[in-house]
């Protein structure tokens, strides 16, 4: 079996509680290369917790997440150390905030925002880090000419895209995206959701989205799975779980979202 074959990601039996909460019980799943996975749910389901936990932004109390570098070998993250951690995830892996602000350094200019990273990475020639923020910008649609002006002049989904090319310009194979079209205008939303398909196709990116927008999922996700009070309750390839939904949880999503 080759290595595009086999999962990128595997995460097993993951559990998290917050006191007497239980936040996130016994959720497993397999994310395969290329493959864009939503995480659906209505508020306090799990979903931003399972994905924190997978992407190692918080510790579960149980279970464990394997991932595949490029060698081909699985590596249990929870076992790697801090300083292996903080290299996977500004290099190999993304993650998008639902708070621009949260993801990008607000007070330098977007184009040290998408330098950072490769800086990180050992790369030092102005010229090119220069060259290659401008080519990312005109990716994700930013003006070239906004290339020295800092992110705090820029609107909402300015922001966002300029945390998209923060992530990407690294050429990760996997990314993690909580809520990324959340509090955006309906128009900026569809502009966003365009431009984070035709990148997740043209790099052949495995993602994690979390949204509660099941039309989101629906535009963005090979597949989708459906928590509800910190369990996986239903999942499957996104058009059959939206159109043929089995567990009564998720027909109600369906039903009060979806349709007039």
């Amino acid at each position: 079996m080759s290595i595009v074959e086999q999962p990128i990601l595997r995460v097993q039996h993951l559990e998290k509680s917050y006191g007497d909460h239980l936040a996130l019980t016994d959720a497993s799943f397999d994310l395969w290369p290329g493959e864009v996975l939503a995480i659906v749910g209505e508020s306090g389901s799990g979903k931003t917790t399972l994905l924190n936990a997978v992407a190692a932004r918080i510790a579960p109390d149980r279970g464990s997440v394997h991932y595949r570098t490029t060698d081909g070998e699985l590596h249990d993250v929870y076992q790697m150390t801090q300083a292996q951690q903080r290299l996977l995830s500004r290099t190999e892996w993304g993650f998008v905030h639902q708070h621009a602000a949260d993801g990008l350094r607000m007070d330098v200019s977007a184009g040290a925002n998408v330098s950072e990273r490769l800086m990180g990475m050992g790369d030092r020639h102005y010229g090119k880090l220069r060259a290659t923020a401008i080519d990312w910008l005109q990716r994700v649609e930013i003006d070239a000419k906004r290339v020295d002006d800092i992110p705090r002049t820029f609107s909402g989904g300015m922001r966002q895209r300029l945390q998209i090319a923060r992530n990407l310009v690294t050429k990760p194979r996997l990314v993690f995206m909580d809520e990324p079209t959340s509090g955006l205008d309906v128009s900026v939303q569809a502009r966003l959701l365009d431009l984070l398909r035709q990148l997740t196709r043209e790099m052949q990116l495995a993602a994690i989205i979390v949204t509660h927008d099941l039309a989101v999922a629906r535009l963005l996700a090979h597949r989708m799975m459906v928590m509800q009070r910190g369990r996986v309750v239903e999942s499957g390839l996104t058009d059959q779980v939206l159109d043929d939904p089995h567990h009564p949880y998720t027909q109600l999503l369906v039903s009060s979202v979806l349709q007039p």
